[in-house]
């Protein structure tokens, strides 16, 4: 399919330092493209931060980082009021969180408590400190990183946080190629290339509600319902799709539709998308993780058994 130009710009510009991973830059473009939030987990070192921090420079966005630790506060992320002596009133003084692109690194090395910080961040675009809300930049994108959840110092998300992380990726290790022009750049001593603006946060929100305009038909919406409500009644799963998943579900699938320079959904946009926005959702029960069953099995399982409708004339 062709791309969108604009969106071809930006991902030539983020496989400068970004390679061998085309796969997964697409899928944080659809993403964001979708008003969403992005979740790597991978080991250390395989570019999850430098993903992050490509994306806030092609975009023109006003980015922050954190770096997540056990003492990290609920605070550092939301902000906190202080008294001023001078106007004898209190202040709020914006914490990480107020900026467009927030990359927080190892989110899964802090607290629960500090973790659900976000929540409300993330759902709503506001925060609230002190009983006062305040609205966050528009657009708002949480790009966090985690290690998997068995290294130690680490603890689980729990699952209203990852509810509200639109896509789940691992970019796993590059391939020889990659890795071949990244030890050619690293003995060269030659600095990392720096990515160009491609656009500004007006234009992103622009492309936002075109994507959001997208077509898709009842008959596919049928299909979607379908497709999350048998993970609902699987054996292995305890916990199924929540609306709020099918909803970005949806979004991804418009996203992907976009890319491919459609204005319309087709069903391939929909089995696309499944895995990578719904794998995550999925609480699987302790007898399938001691079979080695996994969110992304299942979700295939599901693709072979839900009959998919036949291909859409062109509207």
């Amino acid at each position: 399919m062709v791309k969108n130009a604009t969106i071809q710009e930006l991902t030539n510009e983020i496989t400068k330092v970004i390679k061998g991973k085309d796969e997964v830059i697409e899928k944080v473009i659809m993403a964001i493209l979708a008003s969403g939030h992005i979740l790597l987990e991978d080991v250390p070192g395989l570019g999850k931060t430098t993903l992050a921090m490509a994306f806030a420079g092609t975009l023109g966005l006003e980015s922050k980082r954190i770096q997540f630790t056990p003492d990290t506060m609920p605070s550092d992320i939301t902000g906190n009021t202080y008294y001023d002596e001078s106007t004898n009133s209190f202040q709020y003084m914006p914490g990480a969180v107020m900026c467009n692109l927030l990359l927080g690194d190892e989110i899964n090395r802090t607290s629960a408590k500090t973790q659900s910080a976000l929540l409300e961040a993330m759902a709503e675009g506001k925060v609230t400190v002190d009983g006062v809300r305040h609205a966050l930049p528009d657009p708002f994108i949480v790009i966090a990183t985690q290690n998997p959840i068995t290294s130690s110092g680490t603890q689980p998300l729990p699952d209203s946080q990852l509810d509200r992380f639109m896509i789940k990726l691992s970019m796993g290790y590059p391939d020889e190629h990659a890795q071949l022009e990244m030890l050619k750049n690293a003995c060269g001593n030659a600095q990392t290339k720096q990515v160009r603006q491609i656009m500004q946060a007006d234009d992103l929100i622009a492309i936002r509600k075109k994507v959001d305009d997208i077509y898709i038909s009842d008959e596919l919406l049928q299909y979607l319902i379908a497709l999350c409500e048998k993970t609902r009644n699987m054996e292995d799963v305890v916990l199924g799709i929540s609306p709020r998943g099918m909803i970005a579900f949806m979004k991804m699938a418009k996203a992907k539709a976009f890319l491919d320079d459609r204005d319309y959904v087709i069903p391939e946009d929909l089995q696309a998308v499944f895995i990578d926005s719904c794998a995550h959702r999925l609480f699987l029960s302790g007898r399938a993780k001691r079979d080695g069953v996994t969110g992304e099995g299942v979700l295939c399982q599901i693709m072979e058994q839900v009959a998919k409708p036949e291909l859409l004339k062109e509207r």
